[in-house]
């Protein structure tokens, strides 16, 4: 059972700013008795006298005046983006966008980015967004927003260049890999609502279903979906494609929820820290939504925090199989903590594990089978073909062989074979069928 906590704890694949505030490290001690007993020292005094010595020196120097405001917010972000990559401070401003985006809409372009040798990356473009719908790619490098260069600027600042007016527009200068020179990418900001669960039948007792990102609502997302597949088939299903493939993370609680709807028992995932409220261990309820149909799961390098709870907890439990590609490797838990100020401190304060003990913090998720991203093409019918009793003039009629050419026809009139257009979860489809013929 999951229990609720007064703290807002994410594993958040990225966002927003880099930021820390004071008061969340004097917490963090305080709740720490191992480190009250340890930590001898009452105030570094030379430290700080450095630092009023350089706070002196820019009231003083600086070519233009600047408020001691800024100066003390710009110090405790400094202190947090030197911790790591997700530990920052929230303006007020900043921690109303975050709570907005946990619950599913927020204003923006709809990319998850994180912080590069000082450019933009794309973790993942967010499903049915105005960046996925104009060709933004995980990997990408976001080298200028309009006129400004990224160089410099705080993931803070570039976020807040990107957000906007819905119907607003901004240019992005994207370096890709493969692509001879930057790409030039207008797009039209708008609000984005993220619906994180969608499904589909792929063909008869063989479900799709896919998590864009996990927010608060995800778990009882995935159960509606699960049931409306069930009704559309008409039965059970007799195995399910769970697509996780550039999903950038998101809320725990909600990556627990999705691995415990198909696993009967045993830990889902654990989290250890420093202080006693950061360890914390979620087990499995004793019900599976799919009966032990198996499930192949879908990753890739966009997949990363809670996508990489739910395929390891999955992997582990030998619930499912893992395919594609080696995932982005976020092992690493964030609690906010909000101040009295209106702001709130996003901190790192632990590390999650996989059933098995695993940390994959800067290694990610194996997959059991590798899936290379690539495109396939239909070779050309004008090609040589081998020559079947079906070509024979006189050929003796079979009686479904008028009903097989009605067939052919109606195919030939169908979309994009799926090979085609997704060879990952045409391949993912294929050992499905696999392993229901053998159980």
């Amino acid at each position: 059972m999951l229990k609720k906590k007064n703290i807002f704890i994410l594993s958040l694949g990225v966002t927003l700013g880099v930021f820390i505030g004071i008061c969340g490290s004097v917490v963090a001690e305080k709740n720490n008795p191992a480190a009250t007993s340890t930590n001898t020292e009452v105030l570094p005094y030379e430290d700080l006298r450095t630092f009023t010595e350089i706070f002196g020196r820019i009231k003083q120097d600086y070519v233009e005046p600047v408020t001691d405001k800024k100066l003390l917010e710009d110090a405790v972000r400094g202190m947090l983006s030197g911790l790591d990559p997700h530990s920052a401070y929230l303006a007020a401003d900043e921690y109303q966008e975050l709570k907005e985006g946990t619950t599913g809409q927020f204003g923006g372009l709809g990319i998850e980015v994180t912080m590069e040798n000082g450019f933009i990356k794309v973790v993942s473009p967010i499903d049915d967004t105005p960046a996925q719908r104009a060709g933004i790619k995980t990997g990408d490098l976001i080298v200028r927003l309009d006129d400004q260069p990224v160089k410099g600027m705080s993931l803070a600042d570039a976020v807040k260049l990107m957000r906007g007016e819905p119907g607003s527009k901004i240019l992005l200068t994207v370096v890709r890999e493969g692509a001879e020179a930057p790409l030039k990418i207008t797009l039209a900001r708008d609000i984005i609502k993220v619906k994180s669960v969608k499904s589909r039948l792929l063909e008869k007792n063989f479900g799709y279903l896919r998590i864009s990102s996990f927010q608060s609502g995800t778990g009882e997302g995935l159960k509606e979906s699960l049931a409306a597949l069930k009704k559309e088939n008409g039965a059970d299903l007799k195995g399910l494609v769970l697509d996780l493939r550039n999903n950038p993370g998101g809320v725990l609680n909600a990556a627990v929820e999705v691995s415990d709807a198909f696993i009967k028992s045993g830990l889902i995932v654990y989290t250890e820290g420093r202080i006693a409220n950061s360890e914390m261990r979620f087990n499995a309820a004793p019900d599976d939504l799919l009966n032990g149909a198996p499930i192949v799961v879908l990753i890739n390098a966009g997949s990363a925090s809670a996508s990489e709870i739910v395929a390891g907890a999955l992997q582990d439990q030998k619930r499912a199989v893992i395919m594609g590609e080696k995932s982005f490797g976020k092992g690493s838990v964030q609690t906010i903590l909000p101040t009295s100020n209106g702001a709130a401190v996003k901190l790192t304060t632990a590390r999650y594990f996989t059933p098995s003990g695993r940390s994959i913090q800067a290694e990610g998720i194996e997959p059991d089978v590798t899936v290379a991203r690539v495109k396939l093409e239909a070779l050309d019918k004008a090609e040589f073909t081998p020559v079947k009793e079906a070509d024979l003039s006189h050929h003796l009629q079979n009686d479904k062989e008028a009903a097989d050419a009605k067939k052919k026809g109606q195919e030939d009139k169908k979309d994009e074979p799926l090979e085609l257009k997704d060879y990952g979860l045409y391949e993912a489809l294929n050992l499905l069928k696999g392993i229901s013929i053998i159980k």
